[in-house]
């Protein structure tokens, strides 16, 4: 169940108590909105941790910055009052997102989004789209699925789908990878692997 607070001064005194115990890393301010968002758990940071690993190796020799969680806003003055937080982001050299320090002005070149309950994941791609995010891969856990998507006239579309089910090899257009959902115990695996055939990784 959503909370809206409309007590500025109850408002300041929560934010203040998440700021002192950590709980406001993962938050997002939402075009002037306070979002909240759900703590990862274990296995959502397992996946995180992974796939940065696997991005690190796969990119290692290139001048590809990859971050574990990112401040991306779309605003050069204010941007604290709208960003968002992938939990992985690759910038590429040549790219359009410019590192200001606390937070990148424009969109990574790849984007990941782990889905975890009560998170609004999926509403963030119009905000990646508007930003320039020219693929991300979406993490969905239940029923678990990854879905890519790619830009395309300024909107982030669905290019395909991996499940159980049928899964089908994601080809990635920025980064040369390929994803595919296969099974595993005690849950399904990401297999990420180098379009060289020589490199692979599970997440």
């Amino acid at each position: 169940m959503a909370t809206l607070i409309t007590d500025p001064k109850l408002e300041e005194r929560i934010r203040a108590e998440r700021a002192e115990w950590g709980g406001d890393r993962y938050d997002e301010i939402w075009e002037g909105t306070y979002m909240m968002n759900p703590l990862p758990n274990s296995e959502h940071l397992r996946l995180q941790s992974k796939l940065v690993w696997a991005f690190e190796n796969a990119l290692a020799g290139t001048a590809a910055i990859v971050y574990p969680g990112l401040n991306v806003s779309d605003r050069a003055d204010d941007w604290t009052e709208d960003f968002r937080c992938p939990d992985v982001a690759v910038v590429l050299p040549g790219g359009i997102a410019r590192d200001c320090d606390t937070y990148h002005l424009g969109g990574p070149d790849f984007v990941v989004e782990i889905v975890s309950p009560y998170d609004r994941s999926r509403e963030k791609l119009s905000f990646y789209g508007r930003v320039r995010v020219r693929e991300l891969l979406l993490i969905d856990r239940d029923p678990w699925a990854l879905e890519l998507y790619r830009l395309h006239d300024g909107e982030l579309k669905l290019a395909g789908q991996s499940r159980l089910d049928q899964p089908d090899v994601l080809k990635s257009t920025v980064l040369p990878l390929t994803f595919r959902l296969i099974p595993g115990d005690p849950r399904p695996r990401i297999e990420v692997r180098h379009s060289d055939g020589l490199q692979e990784w599970l997440a």
